[in-house]
């Protein structure tokens, strides 16, 4: 299908693969100052219209500030009940993972953006529900803390669509992620 929405995980990792601390802290990132254009995440966010995140990024998200409007669909994955009150334009989803994909990816809309965590990257690519990474290689090793993808064992071949350096050392990849033989992308 040509005009079908594609999902995309875009996101920051340490240089050692982390997302964030073992705790969630993002002092490592957050006290950062960014170049100009935000390693492009002004123009990323202009191609999508919808966000997945796991519950602790979620909650992470309204601790830091993180406001909600109605104009764009946050997806939240959890296995617990959503709160009582939710912001605009936020759903608690406990649909399983493909058939979750194959319904919003052939829904109207722009691209789609998997925010994280490990947790639900894991998760998605196990059932081929993610089509591009976007990964900025922030020049730090923190040591310890949350992997970019859960840790299971699987093999996802990943096929180079880009590489930008920024003046302060961050490194940006750009990969499709290559559907494993015998499989097919979860439509």
């Amino acid at each position: 299908m040509a005009n079908e929405r594609r999902i995309i995980a875009h996101l920051a990792t340490s240089a050692d693969g982390y997302i964030a601390r073992p705790d969630g802290n993002l002092d490592w990132l957050t006290s950062r100052p960014a170049p100009k254009g935000f390693y492009g995440m002004p123009a990323f966010a202009r191609t999508v219209d919808a966000k997945i995140l796991g519950r602790k990024t979620f909650e992470l998200s309204l601790e830091l500030g993180a406001s909600f409007t109605g104009h764009d669909r946050h997806y939240v994955f959890s296995r617990h009940s959503p709160p009582a009150s939710l912001p605009p334009g936020v759903e608690f989803v406990a649909e399983p993972v493909g058939e979750f994909a194959g319904r919003v990816r052939t829904a109207g809309g722009k691209n789609i953006w998997m925010m994280g965590g490990g947790e639900i990257i894991a998760s998605f690519l196990d059932e081929d529900a993610i089509d591009e990474f976007v990964i900025s290689i922030v020049p730090t090793f923190i040591g310890d803390g949350i992997p970019l993808i859960a840790r299971r064992h699987r093999h996802v071949p990943l096929r180079l669509r880009s590489v930008k350096h920024f003046p302060d050392g961050v490194v940006q990849v750009h990969y499709d992620v290559q559907r494993r033989p015998g499989r097919r992308k979860v439509r």
